[in-house]
């Protein structure tokens, strides 16, 4: 099921996640965009764990860029990627791909956000390259669990060297990847050139 679920999103790695402002403002960035295969990166000594029964995320917050947002869902295109906010009142809401694990279920669940847009500016990601290792993502599910992760790592990835395996593939714990739009911006193509990946685990629920 891992590399069903990878194959999936395969399609989604060079798919924008975020419209670029007119006059772009300067997001911070993570570490230098390099294409990494490989398993994903965390903290050492963590095993597998049997994690939390399957229940959406509602709510998201991150204490260290000042978000606090609900969670909607999106699932797949047609063509296969993976859908993003929309255009309207969720455009500046992050979004649970709803094909991968819940947050605190074993495996890597993915929350997408848009960068900002050139109507309104910065949206929910827009700090998101600038965490750290060791600060905290919470994530409040349906069920009203209170799941809380923290950050291994924060990486840039080319869109035309996007590392699925790494960001998607299975991981034996409860895992998070939240990822946006990153890098320069192209205007021809009117998309980042880069994706930038939060990786983390979890640590309370």
């Amino acid at each position: 099921m891992a590399i069903v679920f990878a194959a999936v999103l395969a399609l989604a790695g060079a798919s924008a996640i975020g419209y670029a402002l007119t006059d772009q403002q300067s997001a911070p960035e993570p570490a230098q965009a390099v294409p990494v295969v490989g398993p994903p990166p965390q903290s050492p000594g963590l095993t597998a764990t049997p994690g939390l029964p399957a229940s959406p995320p509602v709510s998201i917050s991150i204490p260290a860029i000042g978000v606090s947002s609900v969670v909607n869902e999106v699932g797949l295109n047609p063509d296969g990627t993976v859908q993003v906010p929309q255009e309207g009142s969720q455009y500046d809401q992050p979004a649970w791909f709803r094909g991968s694990p819940a947050p605190g279920e074993v495996g890597p669940s993915v929350i997408l956000g848009h960068i900002d847009s050139a109507r309104n500016g910065p949206s929910v990601f827009f700090d998101l390259g600038g965490l750290k290792p060791g600060e905290q993502v919470r994530v409040v599910r349906a069920d009203h669990t209170v799941t809380t992760f923290a950050i291994d790592a924060v990486k840039a990835y080319p869109k035309s060297g996007f590392p699925q395996q790494t960001v998607y593939g299975y991981t034996p714990q409860p895992s998070l990847r939240l990822i946006t739009c990153g890098g320069s911006f192209d205007r021809n193509t009117r998309q980042y050139r880069d994706n930038t990946v939060v990786f983390a685990h979890l640590v309370v629920s």
